[in-house]
């Protein structure tokens, strides 16, 4: 590290740090701030690693908002180990020796040194200086520390004592390592980027979004596997909501005639407003899923979180489809609904598939119309769940104007965006006619949707 930078550069890189988290979907309030400056001061920033963990305690709020956290702080806190461009090309092999010797001894401030090395020796591409850049990509492609897993197993074996790991658990070991080191090179990249580059372009392009802003069409499995685990915070955050929605609500509206009587012993002043009491009924929620391909992930997320809000509702439905539909709601009972395999669970022990395997809405709202005309009613709410893609086959409408005229309010869902409705095979705007469609890509859209539009 330098000398600490002047107090007024230091205010700078933390507001740029908090705006930058901001805009990936971490909410950070004046308080976490005044917090985070706070702790900065006591820290210093003599011990970077120190330093990251005082400001990720005072602006975080769970420890999935990490993965959006270490990027950011390398931008903003950077490393100072010399510009980029002066270093000496370091030989590879030689390099590659001391990283080998580097991994077996653990020693993670070398490999840190060795990752400096490295993306300044075979990171830069681009002709001109003004052009050049750094990429991580590039400097793991020349070096391929992964190559090295056999003899650095051998060196730890070799020098080990007594039997310190097991041949697996070393092997789990050194591939820990190398991550390590492919880690410090994403870090020094993305660090020599920023200082020919905006800081803010850099924390804007080069970070991944919060869980809560992916979108679910494009969401992989280590994201899936963390939004299921925010389905209960979620939940419990809704259900709070829906219960001071449902408190509201009970209040009634104003009784104007026997607020008017009761007015004529006050001169005709109405004193005392009388309300209409509501009767607290809770009403009934069914689902629609569509399950097939990439709109299952949406699907699943959006099961789970309204098993998790059961209680809100005298009675819940929930019904998968692809081309045939089929009720899932035993499968989403607690204690049965695993977060991991709800969706092959769906998928083994519900017909959801005919003679083909593809998406067809008609056939799907058809069927439910015939063989499940009791699952809705006056006191019902359906939500849809999919992306209106009917590969080419017949949508069907009048079983949704069917459905529509027989429940309390129907719903659509779509985690399209709304620019691709219509496009294709999507047959969205002809749905949206008869439905309340919206767009709901995201976690984020998704609580702000179930909140307003879920009855009380």
């Amino acid at each position: 590290m330098t000398a600490p930078a002047p107090e007024a550069g230091v205010t700078a890189r933390l507001t740029g740090l908090v705006g930058a988290l901001r805009s990936h979907g971490v909410r950070i309030g004046t308080g976490e701030t005044v917090d985070a400056a706070r702790a900065l001061e006591a820290l210093g920033l003599a011990d970077r690693e120190r330093l990251r963990e005082g400001l990720a305690a005072t602006l975080l709020h769970n420890a999935g908002q990490r993965r959006v956290f270490d990027p950011v702080f390398d931008v903003y806190f950077p490393l100072r180990v010399g510009a980029p461009g002066t270093e000496t090309p370091p030989d590879r092999e030689a390099l590659r020796d001391r990283l080998a010797e580097a991994l077996a001894a653990n020693d993670q401030a070398m490999t840190a040194q060795l990752a400096v090395q490295a993306v300044a020796g075979f990171g830069a591409y681009g002709s001109s200086p003004g052009s050049q850049g750094w990429s991580s990509y590039q400097t793991l492609d020349r070096l391929r520390p992964q190559t090295l897993m056999a003899r650095v197993r051998d060196t730890i074996r070799a020098q080990a004592e007594g039997p310190e790991f097991t041949d697996r658990l070393l092997e789990d070991e050194v591939r820990r390592r190398i991550e390590v080191f492919r880690v410090q090179v994403a870090t020094e990249a993305r660090r020599r980027v920023a200082e020919r580059r905006s800081q803010d372009e850099i924390a804007r392009r080069a970070v991944a979004t919060s869980a809560d802003r992916v979108d679910f069409l494009y969401a992989g499995q280590t994201q899936l596997a963390e939004l299921r685990r925010v389905v209960q915070p979620l939940a419990r955050k809704l259900a709070t909501r829906l219960a001071a929605r449902r408190r509201r609500a009970a209040r009634g509206t104003v009784d104007l005639r026997r607020t008017l009587r009761g007015s004529l012993s006050t001169g005709g002043i109405p004193m005392h407003p009388v309300l209409r009491r509501r009767r607290p009924v809770r009403p009934e929620l069914v689902l629609l899923c569509d399950v097939s391909g990439s709109v299952s992930g949406f699907s699943d997320f959006t099961m789970l979180l309204v098993q998790a809000l059961r209680d809100q509702f005298s009675k819940v439905r929930v019904f998968a489809f692809v081309n045939r539909i089929d009720e899932v709601t035993g499968l989403l009972v607690p204690g049965a609904a695993d977060p991991a395999g709800l969706g092959a669970r769906v998928h083994s022990e519900a017909t959801l598939t005919g003679w083909h395997g593809s998406s067809d809405y008609g056939t799907a709202f058809g069927e439910f119309t015939e063989r499940y005309p009791d699952a809705v009613g006056a006191r019902t709410t359906v939500f849809v769940l999919g992306d209106a893609r009917t590969n080419m086959s017949d949508p069907n409408l009048p079983a949704v104007r069917e459905i529509s005229q027989r429940v309390r309010r129907l719903y659509w869902l779509n985690p399209e965006p709304r620019s691709q409705w219509g496009t294709g095979d999507s047959a969205a705007p002809a749905y949206a006619e008869l439905v309340e469609m919206h767009e709901c890509r995201n976690t984020r859209q998704l609580g702000a949707l179930i909140t307003r539009l879920l009855p009380v």
